[in-house]
């Protein structure tokens, strides 16, 4: 066992592993019934405090969380059965800021009185980059590293982890998103690397990225309005770090009727839930790119929670399988009837929600909406016949130039990258 500092600054157990909470804490049941009376400060600083034990101090816990979560997480009506949760409203645009924000200010807060640098490595599909870039930058005594498939991230997503300079390198790999997680994961098992330098993982392998992700599901229940049943939630699946934080949530106490896992073509959950059988596959470039992983590091977490129970598991987890024809369809559809912009990540779970809706019509949901969609420009302007309106923070990216250094997807370039930068 290791503490929570232990398995911040180490990413990835020495044993190829995750880390994983001994106990799942039970929150109290006065504190559930009265989310909607607490600022989101308190809830969050309440619901992490078990999972940090002394390693941080209660009052450096209330800062740092409150410093996560100073952004709006708004339960937005689609229609009379299917909500949005919005988690784009941080300096991001997409539901990463909480995890990177968390986890940068936990490690900022551990390697102060540190003298060696920390090196965080990261492999991004699309918005854990920017996120991870905007959370760590100018962090002192932290490095960052973040490897990319080249051509297979959008450009706003590109230019939020190739613009940042300072303490942030990007490096364009040319392969797939799995590509670069089996590299980044080669480099935790190195000895030669590990000897040169202190490393650390910010994906949602690390504890620190993937814990607080259960925040924002209990921010969507502080404003779910039906009080007499609990919501179906249909979660956009790639690396399964965020359906998993739900379902923590949900151990601990939190009221969910059931969880639709969404995924696009890249389906080996969905195939595990319906055959029980957990087989990876190579993944495949979709319009939804951030889910775009064929062999989800997380799901690990999932079958350890249920003791690889499949009956249980797929008693609460649904898993869809949305093409991208039926994602471009969503969009349209949705925008059409509703007016309300689905990025194609949040188009892939509205499609599976309410499918699953419409078998069980008695029951009502919501949708993580996980990134805004001026970051798919090109698919979500061609489906709703109109220009998107840029954010600010999204403009500002526009006038800046993309810094990068280009590898092939072998592990061998990345040690040399390291050893020599």
């Amino acid at each position: 066992m290791v503490s929570f500092k232990e398995a911040t600054i180490l990413g990835q157990a020495p044993d190829k592993g995750l880390y994983f909470p001994e106990r799942i804490p039970l929150l109290n049941s006065e504190l559930i019934r009265h989310m909607d009376q607490y600022k989101k400060e308190e809830l969050a600083f309440r619901i992490m405090l078990p999972y940090v034990g002394n390693t941080i101090t209660e009052e450096a816990l209330y800062q740092i969380v409150s410093e996560t979560v100073n952004f709006d997480f708004p339960l937005v009506a689609i229609n009379d059965t299917i909500s949005s949760l919005e988690l784009f409203h941080g300096p991001t645009l997409a539901f990463k800021d909480v995890g990177a924000r968390f986890m940068s200010r936990c490690l900022g807060y551990f390697c102060k009185d540190q003298t060696a640098k920390i090196t965080v490595l990261v492999a991004t599909s699309g918005d854990t980059g920017g996120a991870v870039a905007n959370g760590f930058l100018g962090v002192e005594g932290v490095e960052v590293v973040i490897l990319y498939p080249s051509g297979k991230v959008s450009p706003v997503q590109e230019l939020q982890l190739t613009t940042c300079g300072q303490n942030i390198t990007a490096l364009e790999v040319s392969g797939t998103f799995d590509d670069c997680q089996a590299m980044v994961k080669s480099a935790f098992m190195d000895s030669e690397l590990n000897s040169h330098m202190q490393l650390t993982s910010a994906n949602s392998i690390n504890v620190a990225r993937w814990l607080p992700q259960q925040l924002y599901y209990f921010f969507a229940l502080q404003q779910w309005k039906d009080q007499h049943s609990a919501p179906v939630i249909a979660v956009p699946s790639g690396n399964f770090g965020n359906i998993c934080a739900g379902l923590l949530a949900y151990l601990s106490g939190l009221p969910v009727a059931h969880f639709i896992a969404a995924c696009n073509v890249n389906d080996a959950v969905p195939d595990y839930l319906r055959t029980g059988t957990f087989q990876p596959k190579e993944a495949v470039a979709t319009i939804s790119n951030a889910m775009d992983v064929g062999s989800p590091s997380n799901f690990v977490r999932i079958m350890e929670m249920f003791g690889k129970n499949h009956p249980v598991i797929s008693q609460l987890v649904s898993g869809y399988t949305v093409t991208d024809d039926a994602t471009r369809a969503t969009i349209k559809a949705v925008y059409t009837s509703d007016h309300y912009i689905l990025d194609p990540h949040g188009a892939v779970a509205y499609h599976a929600l309410n499918h699953y809706l419409q078998q069980h019509p008695l029951q009502k949901g919501m949708i993580l909406e996980t990134a805004h969609p001026v970051k798919f420009p090109q698919t979500v302007e061609a489906a709703i016949g109109k220009t998107l309106d840029v954010p600010d923070s999204a403009k500002a990216l526009f006038g800046k130039h993309k810094q990068s250094i280009f590898l092939q997807p072998v592990f061998q370039e990345l040690k040399a990258y390291l050893l020599t930068r």
